[in-house]
């Protein structure tokens, strides 16, 4: 374990075995902190923070102090890091609320969050997720594994993003985007599937190819919405893919889906 002489860290602070920290670093009394993480500098840790092992934080990041939510009372929230995370300078990551149901704000295994990105009270970010610079993910936002959001983007509080999904830079979520969904515009239009992010990660042709004729079917003009989603579940029944997709819609939110913009082309 090496603490630099300039940190300091509060008594009650649970620190596990080759924990770096660095200059001017300030980690709280109820802070748990995993084997082999490494705070580089002026890292600052508060709240009822647990933080995974092997994850890195660079300098200024702000991890666990009182979320920005005027309703909140002191309650005792947490906030929980997944292993092998990778925090950039100016982060920012809040505990939850009870107005959160839950009383926390999660973050899965393996998360990039870049330069100055946020991620807000009460949210969940899956594992193997990378919030590009300037990213901001509101309160009681939920998004599945392997979902990339571009820098600059924004995602509404209560949306739902599904895993696999890209949302491009500078583009406004304000609906549910549906698993391998791809979204880009100022208001975050679904343009599509991520075909590169399954390409990365091998899907195979033919589940690419079933999946978009799914898509096609789910988003045609014909019909309603849940018209639709059972045409396309008796047609692609056993599908994993799209039983995935058709299960995100079926279980619905506080928000509508995020349809492709009128006019363009499937």
């Amino acid at each position: 374990m090496a603490i630099h002489s300039t940190a300091v860290v509060e008594d009650g602070a649970r620190l596990g075995a080759d924990v770096e920290i660095g200059p001017f670093c300030h980690i709280g009394p109820f802070v748990e902190i995993g084997d082999g993480v490494t705070l580089k500098s002026h890292v600052v840790i508060a709240g009822r923070t647990k933080i995974g092992a092997r994850t890195r934080i660079f300098p200024f990041a702000s991890i666990g102090h009182e979320p920005q939510d005027l309703k909140y009372r002191g309650e005792e929230s947490t906030l929980a890091i997944g292993v092998d995370c990778l925090i950039r300078e100016g982060v920012t990551m809040n505990p939850g609320t009870a107005g959160g149901g839950r009383m926390e704000t999660i973050v899965g295994d393996r998360c990039a969050f870049l330069a100055n990105s946020h991620v807000g009270h009460d949210s969940f970010i899956g594992s193997d997720c990378i919030l590009s610079n300037n990213v901001m993910i509101a309160g009681h936002v939920t998004s599945g594994d392997f979902v990339i959001f571009g820098g600059g983007s924004a995602v509404l509080q209560f949306c739902r993003v599904g895993a696999h999904a890209f949302v491009g830079g500078l583009t406004g979520i304000g609906a549910d985007l549906i698993p391998f969904g791809h979204a880009f515009g100022n208001r975050g239009f679904l343009t599509g599937l991520n075909l590169v992010g399954m390409k990365r990660r091998n899907f195979t042709r033919d589940q690419i190819h079933e999946l978009r004729r799914a898509y096609r079917a789910l988003f045609a003009p014909e019909g309603t919405l849940k018209e639709r989603v059972e045409d396309v579940a008796t047609e692609f029944a056993g599908n994993t893919e799209v039983e995935e997709i058709l299960a995100f819609i079926r279980e619905g939110g506080d928000k509508q889906i995020c349809v492709p913009q009128f006019g363009k082309d499937l």
